[in-house]
């Protein structure tokens, strides 16, 4: 297994037009050759070396913290997780509907994912900053998740993201990029149908460029918008709404443009780029979901709400603080209409043992109504529990997508 480290800030960089990407090709030209001059100068592997040994020490760092401040999370992972309150800002609500997943589990630890386009490569991989696998971007070029069904002019796009630089030297850049192209070409798309976010360190603002705009975009109280540490791992979203994008980094939203992408353009691929060999960012847990659910009607008209926006850890039954738009989203309902009692079933995928699964459904149907009842106010003498383990599937468990279809919580109105 092996561990990095490297404390830097980055900087997100929004372009769509062609001036923007003339910009980037001498940037990602100069980080090119200093990736190159660091390359020829150091021995891969003694870097390795070098940089688990410090690793090291810092996980033992955080578990002796972990031992005063919370003892039940010892030898799980050396990030402690942030609570639920601490999302209380938090409004990002993923997708209806889940048209792309990977969480690599289905993949051997080495090889590259079988459902990602690239002119570089890459492996997956295993970390201690985070539980499950995760691929690893190792050389410089285009990273792209094959779809088979459209974005809409709706969507989400989700992943975790630890970002690292192999050599701890070389300036770099990791480029987000949503397209409106060719699926058949996916490493090129339109111009100026094109919107990007780039990540770099030593850089501490976000600079968004448009036909008819170019400014620097900052937090509310003129600080930058995000900030990161490469021993940490962050959850990214992104969310599309026709021309508006937000973008969010773990609970703090930083970018929130009304009219953020091109009019009349189709947006159907998502792209990761990077320009040095030496930008190795691990990817996790991506997700792309369509459509923008409505709670209201789902529940209130049709009797029954389907929520794939309510997350678990792997065999947990904790309710994950990203799940805070959608809980939020569903108790304002709830309590606008107080006359209204709802069951709430838990499901899981296959994997794994049938009575395992059975239990860990209930605990998780359980763990969301406490949080209805202890963070949003809702009454709960009008929310009972129950778990279905994968007793009901509604795909083949089969591939990493489907299983995510499988894992759903439900609310049913009595």
């Amino acid at each position: 297994m092996k561990k990095f480290i490297l404390f830097s800030g980055f900087t997100f960089m929004l372009y769509c037009s062609a001036e923007a990407q003339s910009w980037i090709d001498r940037v990602g030209k100069s980080a090119e050759n200093a990736a190159k001059r660091a390359v020829e100068n150091r021995v891969e592997r003694k870097t390795d070396e070098t940089v688990n040994k410090t690793m090291d020490k810092v996980e033992e760092s955080e578990k002796k913290k972990g031992k005063k401040s919370d003892s039940k999370n010892q030898g799980e992972q050396p990030i402690r997780e942030p609570s639920l309150a601490s999302y209380s800002k938090f409004d990002f609500v993923p997708g209806e509907k889940v048209i792309f997943f990977d969480d690599f589990s289905s993949e051997s630890i080495g090889d590259f994912p079988l459902k990602w386009f690239t002119n570089g490569s890459g492996e997956v991989v295993t970390t201690n900053r985070g539980a499950g696998n995760f691929f690893k971007i190792t050389k410089s070029g285009y990273y792209i998740p094959e779809l088979h069904e459209k974005f809409t002019d709706n969507f989400t796009v989700e992943f975790d993201l630890i970002p690292l630089n192999s050599s701890m030297k070389t300036m770099y850049g990791i480029d987000f990029f949503v397209l409106s192209g060719d699926t058949n070409s996916p490493g090129y798309g339109s111009q100026p149908g094109k919107a990007g976010i780039r990540i770099r360190p030593d850089y501490e603002t976000v600079m968004w460029n448009n036909w008819s705009e170019a400014r620097e975009w900052q937090g509310e109280n003129g600080d930058v918008a995000a900030t990161f540490k490469s021993d940490q791992k962050y959850r990214v979203s992104f969310w599309v709404q026709k021309q508006r994008i937000r973008m969010y980094v773990n609970e703090q939203k930083i970018l929130d443009l009304p009219r953020g992408l091109q009019a009349n353009y189709t947006y159907n691929i998502f792209r990761i780029e990077t320009f040095t060999d030496d930008a190795t960012p691990y990817i996790g847990n991506f997700r792309i979901a369509a459509g923008a659910p409505d709670v209201r009607n789902k529940l209130m008209k049709e009797g029954k709400l389907v929520s794939y926006g309510i997350y678990f850890d792997v065999n947990k039954d904790v309710v994950k603080p990203e799940s805070y738009g959608t809980l939020k989203e569903i108790a304002a309902v709830l309590n606008e209409v107080p006359s209204v009692k709802v069951k709430i079933t838990g499901h899981t995928d296959s994997d794994g043992n049938d009575a395992a699964n059975l239990d860990l459904s209930k605990r998780r149907a359980a763990s969301v109504k406490a949080e209805l009842v202890k963070s949003f106010g809702v009454n709960g003498d009008r929310l009972t529990t129950d778990g279905a383990g994968e007793s009901r599937p509604v795909a083949l468990n089969d591939s990493p997508a489907n299983k995510a279809l499988n894992r759903r919580v439900e609310f049913v109105k009595q």
